[in-house]
């Protein structure tokens, strides 16, 4: 039996079980199942492993996206590397780890997908992605290399050179970045009443709200940007694509 799992705290958010499992399924994938392994200390991961042995592949999820990477062996210079973030590691057949960031592809294509559904070049935007956690490495990534100006925003902005605060969003710098990006968790199941801080009332029917978060499919985020006459999207195209680039990283 091949077993794979997503690692992470919590896990009680996510969709990436029943998708691996219907994909196993759907697909006639045979002796392979997915499971979930909570991780509240990212330093026990040597102790995770040892005591599944029989794992073939991970996906690793908030908050260990960064503090996982020096417990692995390899880095994918293309993209963990790069992007400083690990999603998915793949188990070599030394029994060497290495860590891969497929939220770079899940995030790009989705995002290409959408603004060319929309007719709307990717170079003419400028962005305000919110947070500044391993999800965000990616992001910020894909907008850089998309030529799509853009400014950071956390709670912390000290962390950051180029990050500033949730209250030193102005209503020119609403209006003048119309492409806002949720990469933090604010929001997720079971907290779905919570929604980054923004000023939601300076959001206007020009601006396009992307929300990482997939569960709920329509985050408090997304409804009151909805609510503003924004264009929205969630995160589980982002989801969907990155788990099946992980799949084929763990079958190349």
């Amino acid at each position: 039996m091949r077993v794979f799992a997503l690692i992470g705290y919590p896990l009680t958010h996510s969709f990436s079980k029943k998708y691996f499992t219907e994909k196993f399924e759907n697909e006639g994938i045979e002796n392979s199942c997915y499971e979930l392994l909570e991780l509240p200390d990212y330093q026990n991961f040597p102790e995770l492993i040892k005591a599944h042995s029989d794992l073939s592949g991970l996906n690793v999820t908030i908050p260990h996206k960064q503090n996982i990477i020096p417990f692995l062996d390899e880095l994918d210079a293309a993209s963990a590397e790069r992007i400083g973030a690990v999603n998915t590691i793949k188990f070599l057949p030394d029994g060497k780890l290495k860590g891969y960031n497929t939220d770079y592809y899940g995030f790009r294509i989705s995002l290409e997908k959408w603004l060319a559904d929309l007719t709307i070049i990717p170079s003419t935007l400028k962005a305000l992605v919110l947070g500044n956690g391993g999800a965000a490495k990616a992001v910020l990534a894909t907008l850089k290399d998309l030529h799509i100006d853009h400014k950071i925003v956390s709670r912390q902005p000290g962390n950051h050179e180029d990050a500033i605060s949730y209250d030193d969003l102005t209503a020119d710098i609403i209006a003048e970045h119309l492409l806002i990006i949720n990469t933090s968790p604010v929001g997720t199941y079971p907290k779905i009443e919570e929604c980054p801080a923004i000023p939601y009332a300076l959001v206007s029917q020009q601006h396009l709200l992307y929300d990482l978060v997939y569960n709920p499919a329509e985050t408090l985020f997304l409804k009151k940007g909805k609510k503003q006459g924004a264009q929205t999207h969630n995160g589980l195209p982002m989801l969907q694509l990155q788990a099946e680039k992980a799949w084929e990283i763990w079958n190349s």
